[in-house]
């Protein structure tokens, strides 16, 4: 039968005396070490009182400046830099329907009626999302202008995860290239715009422009690969329809 030792009874040989001596010394020496440990932490931070006080109070000053400076400054700043940049929106929104498209994206640019253009909002208002936007429309309204170099330096500056925004500027900039004869840096932003979102809208876009680029470049397996990218993934889009053209054209150039 087995036996248990009661906890808490009165040791009756040598031996049980000495284990309980030896367990009592033993416990005893962790809350030493304990207490030596404790006052070690208390005798430091008494030492270093002023240092550490020091630091917390850096830290709230530093926590209370980045609250105030966003309520404060940022926000009111942000809220004026979309104000001022309303009249510039609206010529943009104008010249893609209006006849006379250049001078309603120039007034975009430029400001008009006393207001801000695109441009004024990019010096004044750069740190903010207002001004980070801008370099979005005033690289499109370069673009329809012509001016394709000045449209890739904007569009370059134009920072966005959105799915949609950020691929179309990528893709612009590929736009752009061409236009400039540019077909290998092209071919790599619109890559880049197709890496950026898998959406249905625009990767299929990107994707068949970057294909036929490709065929320019005579690059037939990159075509290849994008043109049938577009069947397998993006069948229903548009541009399926060509990409199943251009299979045809970029496998004939490889025979």
């Amino acid at each position: 039968m087995a036996t248990y030792k009661k906890r808490g009874g009165k040791p009756k040989t040598k031996a049980e005396k000495q284990s309980q001596l030896e367990e009592n010394s033993t416990t005893a020496e962790v809350f030493n070490t304990l207490d030596e440990g404790a006052s070690r932490t208390e005798a430091w931070v008494e030492k270093n009182q002023k240092y550490i006080l020091i630091f917390i109070g850096a830290v709230a000053v530093c926590v209370l400046g980045y609250l105030g400076y966003q309520q404060f400054i940022q926000e009111p700043k942000e809220s004026e830099a979309m104000n001022e940049m309303f009249q510039a929106q609206q010529y943009f929104e104008q010249a893609l329907t209006a006849p006379a498209k250049d001078s309603l994206y120039n007034l975009s640019l430029k400001g008009g009626e006393g207001k801000y253009g695109f441009l004024d909002v990019i010096d004044n208002y750069g740190g903010t999302k207002a001004g980070n936007l801008a370099n979005y429309y005033a690289g499109m309204a370069y673009i329809n202008l012509g001016e394709y170099q000045n449209a890739i330096n904007h569009l370059d500056d134009f920072k966005s995860d959105d799915v949609m925004l950020g691929p179309l500027a990528k893709g612009a900039i590929g736009d752009a290239f061409v236009q400039l004869g540019q077909n290998e840096d092209a071919l790599g932003y619109y890559e880049k715009a197709v890496a950026q979102s898998d959406n249905d809208v625009t990767a299929p876009r990107f994707l068949l422009k970057a294909g036929i680029v490709a065929m320019n470049l005579n690059k037939t397996d990159v075509a290849l690969k994008h043109f049938k990218r577009i069947e397998d993934e993006y069948a229903t889009s548009p541009e399926a329809t060509k990409a199943q053209l251009y299979v045809g054209q970029a496998e004939a150039m490889q025979k």
